[in-house]
């Protein structure tokens, strides 16, 4: 892996400036042809990529020493690490997703799948989505690459969807056969496969044999519908305590039921909701109980001498009551807030007799 230099402030005041001073063409002169003009524009978008690129990946390489510095030194929270964030005027988010593009980097060069050399060929994008690929893009990729190939974002994901087209275990041979033979864009079979994988098997197999019944692609397009809603009925269903906790309930049944009634959206998109209402009301308790806290704290704190923060406490109060009231638009929504503890079950008595 290539190793940062060592710099000080005198080698840092002698390194020349960038170049990024280009000579655009006028755009307003009628003597350049439109190809001239868009050719001189593109070879300097393609220079600005190249030193985008370049930048990113060894910012990711700083970042990461002063992550792993720290670390090293025994600060297992990061303070420092988030104050030099700070100092640097850099998000976590940022500094992290630098950190990942650096080390996509030194893998596809430790790899041998790329040379350093080879890496000007990428715009920034490519270059994350050949990270991101299976090894097998990677190399394809790479072998582009060398051939001094300019990459595209665009060019890796077709890459990567004839790859997925081609090798997917989850497609049905007679649609990938469709594909080999050019019959079908491999995108569509490769967003299909992309949303199979996310199914259990027993889901999976029901959508299988539609594709292979009519591999077409409107059956492509249909199957990786219903599998986008599957997965998030089956996903959502798992965090709704109203469904886990039902005991006559039998939830692959009304799954069944709601496909074979051609509204399986219309089942995850209620799932999907409910899960989101029920963590709303936990979001809501928890929230209440702090306004509750903080306005009794906050009460005992002030007194006479403070009439307007008083004032302040008493118009929140409600807030902390367990009737709560909010108008929206032209209809006022109440809430009724009770903290019950459950009960546990009473063990059945006798049956009650007439006599």
């Amino acid at each position: 892996m290539q190793t940062l230099p060592t710099l000080d402030a005198a080698d840092l005041q002698a390194l020349p400036a960038a170049d990024l001073d280009f000579k655009l063409p006028d755009p307003e002169d009628p003597q350049i042809s439109e190809a001239d003009f868009q050719q001189q524009l593109d070879t300097a978008w393609k220079v600005c990529d190249r030193f985008d690129l370049q930048t990113d990946i060894w910012r990711g390489r700083i970042l990461r020493a002063v992550r792993d510095r720290e670390k090293a030194q025994g600060n297992q929270r990061g303070a420092g690490f988030l104050n030099w964030l700070k100092d640097h005027e850099i998000t976590k988010s940022q500094a992290y997703n630098l950190i990942e593009l650096a080390n996509s980097a030194d893998t596809l060069l430790d790899e041998g799948h790329l040379s350093a050399d080879d890496i000007h060929h990428f715009s920034k994008r490519a270059f994350v989505a050949t990270a991101q690929a299976a090894p097998e893009v990677q190399q394809l990729v790479s072998d582009a690459a060398s051939r001094g190939q300019r990459i595209t974002r665009t060019q890796v994901r077709q890459l990567a969807d004839e790859w997925t087209a081609m090798t997917s275990d989850v497609l049905p041979e007679e649609v990938r056969t469709k594909a080999a033979n050019s019959e079908i864009p491999t995108r569509y079979l490769a967003n299909t496969a992309r949303e199979l994988e996310k199914l259990p098997v027993q889901q999976r197999e029901a959508l299988q044999a539609e594709i292979a019944h009519s591999p077409e692609i409107d059956t492509l397009k249909q199957v990786a519908s219903e599998a986008r809603y599957l997965a998030r009925y089956l996903e959502a269903a798992g965090q709704v305590q109203a469904l886990t906790q039902a005991p006559n309930l039998d939830l692959e049944r009304a799954l069944e039921e709601a496909m074979r009634l051609g509204h399986l959206n219309l089942a995850a998109d209620l799932v999907n909701q409910a899960a989101q209402l029920e963590q709303t009301l936990s979001r809501l308790y928890t929230t209440w109980k702090r306004v509750g806290s903080l306005t009794e704290k906050l009460y005992l704190e002030s007194g006479a001498s403070t009439p307007n923060l008083r004032n302040l406490i008493r118009t929140l109060e409600p807030l902390a009551s367990q009737c709560l009231n909010l108008t929206l638009a032209e209809t006022v929504v109440s809430l009724q807030i009770e903290e019950r503890t459950p009960l546990a079950e009473e063990p059945l008595g006798e049956p009650p007799t007439d006599f």
